[in-house]
């Protein structure tokens, strides 16, 4: 007789503090590459949300793309420089990918004048949240980059379009409901 075990969904080996990184070694969980990896993560959970709640027929094909982008954009974040070449897959294409798909939706959605407060439809508000969150995974990638510890520019160029994507996506959902993106000032 076989006894099958039940799969645990832990493995207590970060119990120390240290993450294991794709490659050989760990660093301690508050490393700037894991604050990196920890924000594209969120950055994707926001990007789900966002297809979650949107309207636009646009919108969900083309967040759900970004979100695998970004799993192995984490993939080349966490590999050691020795191995991050084998990750590689953020290149110039995928970043001329972004330009494309915000170029085509600016000619259908009014580019407001001033800046905007999030909240009016239910997917531009979480839109807005993924974009506050890509930037930040933005600043700990140029981190990263400086500190020489990534050697992909175009990680830094990919997230730079993508909240620039997330931004015009808003503006659609926004158009899309049929609701007036509100202004800053009253």
């Amino acid at each position: 007789m076989v006894i099958m075990l039940p799969m645990t969904f832990y493995t207590a080996k970060g119990d120390d503090g240290t993450t294991g990184l794709l490659g050989e070694g760990r660093v301690p969980k508050y490393h700037v590459r894991m604050e990196a990896i920890g924000a594209l993560d969120e950055a994707s959970a926001a990007l789900g949300l966002a297809r979650a709640q949107c309207s636009a027929p646009q919108t969900a094909p083309i967040l759900l793309q970004t979100q695998r982008d970004l799993y192995k954009l984490m993939a080349e974040v966490a590999a050691t420089p020795e191995n991050a070449q084998r990750f590689h897959f953020i290149d110039e294409a995928r970043v001329g990918w972004l330009e494309q798909q915000t170029d085509e939706l600016s000619l259908i959605v009014e580019m407001p004048k001033e800046f905007i407060l999030p909240g009016d439809t239910l997917g531009g508000a979480a839109l807005s949240l993924a974009r506050a969150i890509v930037r930040r995974a933005e600043r700990c990638v140029v981190s990263l980059f400086d500190d020489e510890e990534v050697i992909n520019r175009d990680l830094q160029r990919y997230l730079n379009r993508l909240s620039s994507l997330c931004f015009v996506l808003e503006l659609l959902e926004n158009q899309n409901a049929g609701k007036k993106t509100t202004l800053a000032k009253p």
